[in-house]
């Protein structure tokens, strides 16, 4: 899964993965997130399926650089399945990619932003 010890990618390339934090569960997503990526997107849906109703969830988008429907489909399906379970669901730092393609479908601002601090929205 490209990921050392600690939970931290180790190689550039492409990927989703999830880890669980004190915070909640952080689903990452980079590189070029597409259909290539749907054995991966399976096991972290797997890992959410069996995450405790409440607890946020958080998609790290900010190193996509390619999104296309299939990565789209992912992420709408972590965002349903929170509105399913009542958990809250954001998207961290989303890449100009990731913003325009969810813009391009429709479903742009429809899933809250969190941006570190002193970026724009």
């Amino acid at each position: 899964m490209d990921l050392d010890e600690t939970g931290s990618r180790t190689v550039t390339g492409s990927g989703i993965v999830c880890r669980s934090t004190a915070g909640g569960t952080v689903v990452s997503l980079w590189g070029e997130v597409d259909a290539a990526l749907r054995e991966a997107a399976s096991e972290a849906m797997a890992v959410l399926a069996a995450h405790i109703a409440g607890v946020p969830v958080i998609i790290e988008a900010k190193d996509v650089t390619f999104i296309d429907s299939s990565g789209v489909a992912f992420i709408l399906q972590v965002y349903v399945l929170g509105q399913e379970t009542g958990t809250p669901v954001s998207l961290r730092d989303p890449s100009p990619a990731v913003v325009e393609v969810l813009d391009m479908v429709g479903i742009g601002g429809r899933i809250p932003v969190i941006r570190a601090v002193g970026e724009g929205s």
